[in-house]
């Protein structure tokens, strides 16, 4: 077993419980990790997994106060709904506002810590869309500044975030909705910053950071 990843998830679900004991809304999961080196640096066999609740949901336009945040950082992703039989019933964009505030020579504060997370914004659903190939692009004062690409099937995902948590305890709902994983290296980001991401079939989703 890697080093630090059951105390490190043990902390991460008591914290996840803790929030929801406080009156947060459970909204579902988080991939942490979906890059090979990273995964091979910390002697992982796959991603690990975070989770999410309506305490760090923003809605789409609103300015996400990251003055205090050490390393603010934006994370694109497709958001996954888990349906009623277990598999996708639905696919929308999302971005992942991450704080990427420890060194990367320990996993289990990472892990304790939600894995970076500090926000998510879901955009609409899309009905029917086919994300196969789905490409981004981050654009700054209408300047490409990042693009990348979707690498791994939505159902794919969907097992994996159902075989970690179920190793771990937890389990995965009809109705969670799970970020996928960045499909670009993390992306420094400055309050005053407005950023917008276009997600082909998916549409386009901005944030602004204050």
């Amino acid at each position: 077993m890697t080093a630090g990843l059951t105390e490190g998830m043990r902390a991460l679900l008591a914290r996840r419980t803790a929030e929801m004991d406080g009156g947060a809304r459970p909204l579902g999961w988080k991939i942490g990790f979906n890059s090979v080196p990273i995964q091979q640096h910390f002697a992982l066999s796959g991603p690990v997994v975070g989770y999410l609740t309506d305490a760090t949901l923003f809605a789409p336009g609103t300015a996400v106060p990251i003055g205090g945040w050490s390393h603010a950082a934006l994370e694109v992703e497709v958001a996954v709904r888990v349906g009623d039989d277990g598999g996708v019933a639905g696919l929308g964009p999302a971005l992942e506002l991450v704080d990427l505030n420890l060194g990367f020579d320990d996993l289990e504060p990472i892990l304790a810590g939600n894995v970076f997370h500090r926000g998510v914004v879901f955009g609409p659903e899309v009905p029917g869309v086919d994300v196969d190939g789905l490409e981004v692009e981050v654009r700054r004062d209408g300047a490409v500044v990042a693009t990348g690409m979707l690498e791994e099937p939505p159902a794919v995902t969907v097992e994996a975030v159902r075989s970690f948590l179920n190793a771990h305890g937890a389990q995965l709902m009809a109705g969670d909705r799970i970020i996928a994983g960045s499909m670009i290296p993390a992306l420094a980001v400055a309050p005053g910053e407005r950023l917008s991401v276009g997600f082909g079939r998916l549409g386009d989703l901005d944030v602004q950071f204050a």
